[in-house]
């Protein structure tokens, strides 16, 4: 299955697994809860999913790469003690507590959420003096004499053989006992992720050219050569970041992360045609409703690889604009909701002054960000939202001194005032993202009609979760239109299967 899939599947067994019975007792006894075995190609996204579902779920999570591990850290080092038997002395062998199993509990107690996963990386390629431990852990959930604390999942992800040749086999007796998944590379998944993480628009239209290339893992006469999920996504973080230093990833540079001579060479290629093509065509003009007809019969004549990145390059302009959008929509809605809260503030008798009030919420809120951040319960984006947030409640208390607002009718007005007036320029913003891509569809008929680009400008919209949101609050009528033109369905399968089948 894909990764989307392996993950709902691993968040259903979680729900199954935490299900209590009217007396308080998972429904599921822990020695049948069977540990979750992710099998799968490196870089495909197993680690990922595993700190998505914890967040999601608000569930802790202890991960560890078990083979950065011996034996002596994983099950506890040996240690004498003395205990009575019958009357007589004997000196037994016990152990410290494992470190893994110790983690879990420093877990619990500096986040305060006592159930979670505890997620073991490379399982099957531990070394043959752990070999033993670990498969006690996944049959038993314990580390020497220690036993992984009730509500505490066990997960597990490795590599088939073929992709490591320090991978050992399970018998049947341990895979009689787990939950295994097989997880497959799959590329229209994995783009839906892209989208959320900001992927360089260069990379999603090189892989929209040439898929095959997504995740290839080969062996030759002079080694391993691959392209992973994970190799394009760390890739795309650095092009990005050294287009801001005025920088350019040449052939040398893809290669340290694309280590397959044959995609880093022609992925290295086509990112100098993406930056020609940027500055030829001019998106942002597009955007603004500047539609040239010389551009326009430059791209008839144009290979399709040219006409699919120009397409790629709006769409990636469009979703800078959606993805803004939506983060200033959520901004919006986690600062009402502090203003809720300082409106019942404000009608509950008391003296203190409204500015007061507000620094004193500002600085709950930083107290939240900070423990969400720190029990993995927040992503990047929640808590760039926390501290733009409790940056505008100080700013508005400092306006509130300054201004002498000290009573709570009125200093509640200038509030809401301000609130209103950043309300407006949301509602502004929206309706120019909305004209933005009207103009898009402008251009797309006017470049390429019917054809197979508008498939995949229609795909993408349909695919990245920020167009998805923003289409579910402005009304496009050229999106429903094409996307209930007859055959639809049909006309992806067959661009999709072009793409695949090019060279």
């Amino acid at each position: 299955m894909n990764i989307k899939r392996a993950k709902e599947e691993i968040k259903d067994t979680i729900a199954a697994y935490l299900l209590k019975d009217d007396c308080g007792e998972y429904m599921i006894p822990s020695i049948r809860q069977r540990p979750v075995l992710l099998i799968g190609p490196p870089g495909v996204g197993k680690t990922q999913i595993m700190e998505q579902i914890a967040r999601e779920c608000e569930l802790g999570l202890v991960a560890y790469t078990i083979t950065h591990h011996t034996r002596q850290s994983a099950v506890g080092l040996p240690f004498i003690e003395h205990k009575v038997y019958g009357g007589k002395e004997y000196a037994v062998t016990e152990y410290t507590m494992s470190e893994i199993v110790a983690s879990v509990y420093d877990r619990i107690r500096d986040t305060g959420l006592k159930e979670g996963i505890l997620f073991i990386d490379e399982i099957n390629c531990v070394s043959e003096t752990l070999a033993p431990a670990m498969l006690q852990f996944l049959q038993c959930k314990t580390f020497g004499s220690h036993k992984v604390p009730e509500g505490w999942i066990i997960a597990a992800a490795g590599n088939p053989p073929e992709y490591n040749k320090s991978v050992r086999e399970f018998d049947v007796v341990t895979l009689d006992r787990i939950k295994k998944i097989t997880v497959e590379p799959d590329l229209k998944v994995w783009k839906e992720y892209a989208y959320l993480q900001n992927i360089h628009p260069a990379i999603l239209s090189y892989l929209d050219i040439r898929p095959q290339y997504f995740c290839q893992v080969e062996t030759t006469v002079d080694g391993k050569r691959f392209a992973t999920p994970r190799g394009w996504e760390d890739l795309s973080q650095l092009i990005t970041v050294y287009e801001r230093l005025d920088k350019r990833a040449d052939r040398e540079v893809v290669g340290q992360y694309i280590q397959h001579p044959k995609i880093s060479k022609d992925f290295a290629n086509y990112l100098e045609l993406y930056y020609k093509y940027q500055n030829e065509y001019q998106v942002e003009e597009i955007l603004q409703g500047v539609i040239r007809e010389e551009v326009c019969s430059k791209l008839e004549r144009a290979a399709f690889d040219e006409r699919l990145s120009v397409t790629d390059l709006l769409l990636a302009k469009l979703t800078d604009r959606f993805k803004a959008l939506y983060a200033d929509k959520a901004e919006m809605e986690l600062l009402m909701a502090q203003l809720k809260g300082f409106k019942q503030e404000l009608d509950r008798p008391g003296e203190a002054e409204p500015a007061v009030r507000l620094i004193c919420m500002a600085g709950e809120m930083e107290l939240t960000r900070k423990h969400r951040r720190e029990s993995g319960l927040s992503d990047r984006g929640e808590d760039r939202r926390y501290r733009k947030v409790t940056a505008q409640l100080e700013s508005w208390a400092q306006e509130l001194k300054s201004r002498s607002l000290d009573q709570k009718e009125a200093a509640w007005n200038w509030i809401r005032e301000q609130f209103m007036e950043r309300s407006d320029r949301y509602e502004e913003q929206k309706k120019g993202d909305g004209q933005a891509l009207e103009h898009a569809f402008d251009f797309m008929e006017a470049a390429f009609g019917n054809g197979q680009e508008m498939v995949i400008f229609i795909t993408t919209l349909n695919t990245g979760a920020f167009s998805v949101e923003f289409l579910q609050e402005y009304e496009c009528e050229r999106y429903y239109h094409y996307n209930k033109e007859l055959l639809f369905d049909e006309q992806e399968t067959g661009v999709r299967k072009l793409l695949e089948n090019r060279p």
